[in-house]
C-alpha cells in the first residue's frame, strides 16, 4: 500500500471529517469552519484542499459509497450464500443504527443529494450502478433484469429501514423495525449464490 505524503494526509483528514460531519448533521447543519476544526486544520487550509462546501461534500459523497463498493464484495466473499442474510443484518444492526456519524452514506447523504446540483446527481447515480451490479452478481435469477431488479429492491428496503429505525424514540421500536426490514430485504433479494473469487473483485 502506498505512503500519503503530508499534504495527501491532511486532505484525506478533512475529507473524513467532512463526511463525519455531513452524515451526522446534514450538509446545512456543519459549515466550513466546523470541518475544519473537527480536522484540526485552519479554513485557509480547508480552502486550499476542497475549494468550498460544495466540494467537501462531493468528495465525502464519493468516499461513502466507495465505502459500500468495498463492503458488498467483501460480505459477497466471506458469507457466500448467506451474504445478504449477514449484510442485512449488519445494516440495521444496534451498531449500525446508532453510528450517524460512520454509518453507511446510503442512507445519509442520498437526501442530501436529492437537493444539489446535476454533477452531484449523476457521480451519485454512477456509485449506485455500481452498487448495485456488485449486489446482483450475488443473487441468482433467470436473467440479469431479474438480479438487477432484486438489488434495487433490497438496496430501497434497507435504506428505508434504516431511516425509520433512526428516527423512533424508542430502541423497542427500532429493533422491531430492523427485524421486519432484515426479513423484507432478504425475501426481496430471493435466492442467493457464492461467488468465486474472480467475480468478488470491485469493478
Amino acid at each position: 500500500m502506498a505512503t500519503l505524503n503530508k499534504k495527501q494526509e491532511t486532505r484525506k483528514r478533512i475529507i473524513n471529517a467532512a463526511s463525519r460531519g455531513f452524515r451526522s448533521n446534514g450538509y446545512a447543519g456543519i459549515g466550513v469552519d466546523g470541518i475544519a476544526k473537527e480536522a484540526g486544520v485552519t479554513s485557509g487550509a480547508f480552502y486550499a484542499h476542497l475549494g468550498s462546501k460544495g466540494g467537501a461534500f462531493e468528495a465525502a459523497l464519493s468516499m461513502g459509497l466507495d465505502e459500500v463498493i468495498t463492503a458488498i464484495p467483501e460480505f459477497q466473499r466471506q458469507h457466500g450464500k448467506q451474504w445478504i442474510v449477514a449484510f442485512s443484518e449488519y445494516y440495521l444492526g444496534q451498531v449500525h443504527r446508532d453510528n450517524l456519524a460512520c454509518g453507511c452514506a446510503m442512507t445519509t447523504l442520498s437526501p442530501e443529494v436529492v437537493r444539489t446540483k446535476p454533477e452531484l446527481h449523476v457521480i451519485y447515480e454512477a456509485k449506485m450502478l455500481n452498487i448495485v451490479e456488485l449486489m446482483a452478481r450475488g443473487i441468482d435469477g433467470s436473467s440479469d433484469e431479474e438480479c438487477l431488479s432484486r438489488a434495487w429492491a433490497v438496496l430501497g428496503i434497507l435504506i428505508g429501514g434504516l431511516t425509520m429505525a433512526r428516527a423512533v424514540a424508542s430502541v423497542n421500536t427500532a429493533d422491531n423495525i430492523a427485524s421486519a426490514i432484515t426479513n423484507a430485504a432478504i425475501n426481496a433479494a430471493g435466492q442467493t449464490k457464492a461467488l468465486a473469487a474472480l467475480e468478488i473483485k470491485v469493478s
